[in-house]
């Protein structure tokens, strides 16, 4: 009688068996920028640096690119010269490793715009990721990585339910505060307690 276990749940088998026993090589930031500089990563990938591992992002949908403009938009108009508007491009958390493109970061305001290096969690402050497909990958990996990096604010802006998540007060082992914000409440970044913005100016 043949092997009836599908070919993908063979494999991941094999992988989960293999996993203790596999030495991974994780890289350093410097050596993941070498690789770019030597073309083995280009331009055009879409990769990022997550606790050494270098992770292919998942795909940017209609609803996805629609929100993230939508969010880098209203924050704009929000905070004008305040800050730094920085939409998916890389922050440098090095203690973990990682070199993640968040959507929508806030940014303290810097004269050559971070020219001279990725901004570090210091100068964070406000962060932000959109979630669709992508919402296990961001609450189970990425959530407890800005956490123990020190950022002090994370929102999480769930495209199919329509809320955003606020997540506060950092630890080693992830956000003390977490409150989720419907379409139709307010909210506002802590670290600008005079300006409101409604669920819906985020979602849609």
């Amino acid at each position: 009688m043949g092997d009836t276990v599908p070919r993908e749940d063979r494999e991941m088998a094999l992988r989960t068996e293999l996993e203790p026993i596999v030495r991974r090589r994780r890289f350093t930031a410097e050596e993941y920028h070498r690789m770019g500089a030597a073309g083995i990563l280009s331009q055009n990938e879409r990769v990022e640096l997550i606790h050494g591992d270098i992770v292919q992002m998942t795909p940017i949908g209609p609803d996805h690119a629609s929100v993230v403009a939508r969010i880098a938009k209203r924050l704009e108009s929000a905070f004008r010269e305040q800050v730094i508007v920085w939409s998916q491009n890389p922050v440098s958390l090095r203690p973990e490793a990682s070199e993640p493109q968040p959507d929508v970061v806030l940014l303290r305001p810097k004269p050559d715009f971070y020219r001279s290096g990725h901004p570090e969690p210091r100068d964070i402050l406000l962060l932000v990721e959109v979630m669709d497909s992508s919402a296990a990958f961001d609450r189970q990996v990425k959530l407890p990585l800005y956490a123990r990096a020190g950022v002090v604010e994370v929102w999480l802006v769930d495209v199919v339910a329509n809320t955003v998540e606020v997540h506060r007060d950092p630890t080693p082992t992830g956000y003390r505060g977490r409150n989720v914000v419907d379409r139709d409440r307010t909210l506002g970044p802590l670290t600008f307690p005079e300006v409101t913005l409604r669920g819906r100016d985020l979602t849609g």
